[in-house]
């Protein structure tokens, strides 16, 4: 199996920028460190960047303060590339400044058209299917979209139902390995994760719910241990990267980067 879920050759990332304290938030918890927030985003990069893959790390943009938070701006699967269409207008900009550098590294790159809306952090890869959660920024015409386009790769869109106080699907799961999804209990009493097995998260920590499987790491946020320790258990290849910054916008550890493999460069 091609693992093409979680085996990753690139990743973009962008610097935050001194605007980052204007970005969006459901709940003030407070105004983010720049200088914080610019040490945990190397430290990710650095995590990333040790497993031999290349990392593109991109100028950060001041007019879109939430630009940081890449992954809402592109779908990113082998055969080629998807330009969002983010629910928050404040975004669009974002996606827009995405398409010329997929460019570089995909012959391929479409765009979501039309009524609907829809954002990365909403979309959950397996081996078998994509999983897309309707939320606040992510609606059932984004997703048919989004299935209208992958379709002509061989993909299933399999829409599903983000609970009603979570910003995004992928808030409150992630991907472990090909059969395998991180998640709060909250997310799969849905049952949208029927036929994969499941681990939770402790109590009391459903936010490290939003976590990566990079290659051969499980990259988690910092603070978190009784997850963290569980995870190792299971036997991932754990490392911890701060994320307290991000959190007070609402952002973890799949907002910051595009992560792919792309067959034509």
């Amino acid at each position: 199996m091609s693992c093409r879920s979680y085996s990753f050759t690139h990743a973009i990332l962008r610097q935050p920028a001194h605007s980052i304290v204007d970005g969006l938030r459901a709940v003030d918890s407070g105004t983010p460190d720049l200088a914080l927030f610019t040490e945990h985003h190397a430290a990710y990069a650095t995590a990333l960047e040790s497993t031999s893959a290349a990392i593109t790390l991109l100028d950060p943009i001041e007019e879109f303060p939430d630009s940081v938070f890449v992954e809402d701006t592109a779908l990113c699967l082998p055969e080629g590339a998807i330009v969002m269409r983010p629910g928050a207008p404040s975004r669009l900009g974002e996606a827009a400044a995405m398409a010329p550098v997929l460019k570089q590294f995909y012959r391929e790159v479409l765009t979501i058209e039309g009524d609907g809306f829809i954002e990365g952090g909403d979309i959950l890869v397996t081996e078998r299917e994509i999983l897309a959660g309707t939320s606040a920024r992510t609606t059932i015409a984004g997703i048919e979209a989004l299935q209208s386009l992958t379709a002509r790769w061989g993909y299933k869109v399999r829409g599903v139902s983000t609970p009603a106080d979570v910003l995004h699907f992928k808030t409150d799961c992630s991907l472990l390995d090909e059969e395998t999804i991180l998640s709060t209990e909250r997310l799969a009493r849905s049952g949208c994760f029927e036929g994969y097995r499941v681990i939770f998260t402790a109590e009391g920590e459903e936010a490290c719910a939003n976590s990566i499987r990079f290659n051969e790491l499980l990259v988690v946020p910092d603070g978190f241990p009784r997850t963290a320790e569980l995870l190792d258990k299971a036997g991932y290849r754990v490392t911890s990267i701060g994320n307290t910054e991000a959190a007070k916008l609402d952002g973890g550890m799949s907002c910051l980067s595009l992560r792919f493999s792309p067959q034509s460069v």
